[in-house]
């Protein structure tokens, strides 16, 4: 029961959030990949 409820919590957020905040943390994931790879290089 606990995780059906959780499941319609994270789809509610989710929508929420929207396009928006999944291209902010897709930005933001893609900025410390480069920021990684400049500090090994």
């Amino acid at each position: 029961m606990s995780i059906a409820l959780s499941k319609a919590k994270a789809q509610k957020w989710l929508k929420r959030v929207g396009f928006w905040g999944f291209m902010f943390f897709l930005v933001k994931g893609l900025m410390w990949l480069v920021v990684g790879y400049f500090l090994v290089k």
